[in-house]
């Protein structure tokens, strides 16, 4: 049943299962979206919380066959689609608290689009590559901005690739981000662009890669890399990219 282009490691032990819904902290009268809930493992352990509807967005047709068997409770919605490109809004819900075991190749983009969908999505807890967790809160990149701009990033816990069938090559993290509710950049597109364009020959000095008067407006040195700015440094930047443009 597993496809090796979903790069698909299924969750199994059923106390790392229980654990991850307790981190959650599933609360009463929630609406709960889970990224692809593969064979259900995970599904099933969501269902015995008091949330309020439980939408499970599975790329994988035949997987979704399998859950509408095995899974009956009137609280759950199939959705067969790619969770990189969902429009969370199609749902007409708000408050969405998303959860997952997210596969490795496409983690990055389904992190990328619940920043995209930020004013629906309070909490997202997603299981990735204990690389890309580390990466995301230690380490600066377009994505890891992007995602630290509207999110505060929390490492919760690892996890063993001997819970995983087939088991990675690799440890996997659970992690939290939680909303800032930061409201001050309308245009994400925009901002996600700023950022990329940035970040591209990031070791060149910020003054071989941008006008010096945004850096002057910024109150950024010309000698700096992008790779030295800090949070508030890059949004110093892009605010004066947009007063001066």
């Amino acid at each position: 049943m597993l496809k090796r282009r979903f790069a698909q490691h299924l969750l199994i032990g059923s106390g790392i299962l229980q654990k991850l819904v307790e981190l959650a902290k599933i609360q009463p009268g929630e609406i709960v979206v889970e990224i692809g809930p593969g064979t259900g493992n995970l599904t099933k352990k969501l269902l015995n919380t008091p949330l309020k509807k439980l939408y499970l967005i599975e790329i994988d047709s035949e997987m979704i066959e399998h859950l509408k068997k095995i899974i009956k409770d009137e609280r759950v919605v199939f959705i067969n689609a790619d969770a990189t490109k969902f429009d969370f809004s199609s749902l007409k819900e708000k408050n969405l608290k998303l959860i997952g075991n997210l596969p490795y190749n496409v983690a990055s983009l389904i992190i990328e689009n619940t920043v995209m969908h930020k004013d629906l999505i309070p909490y997202a807890f997603y299981m990735v590559q204990r690389e890309v967790a580390e990466r995301l809160i230690s380490e600066n990149s377009w994505l890891s901005i992007f995602v630290k701009t509207f999110y505060e990033i929390e490492y919760l816990m690892s996890i063993p690739a001997r819970f995983f069938i087939p088991p990675p090559k690799v440890i996997s993290a659970f992690i939290k981000l939680k909303n800032k509710n930061f409201k001050e950049i309308s245009d994400l597109k925009d901002y996600k662009n700023f950022l990329t364009k940035l970040f591209f020959q990031k070791r060149k000095m910020l003054k071989h890669k941008i006008d010096k008067a945004f850096l002057k407006e910024a109150n950024i040195p010309e000698e700096k890399r992008v790779e030295e700015l800090e949070l508030k440094d890059f949004l110093s930047l892009y605010f004066s990219f947009r007063r001066l443009k």
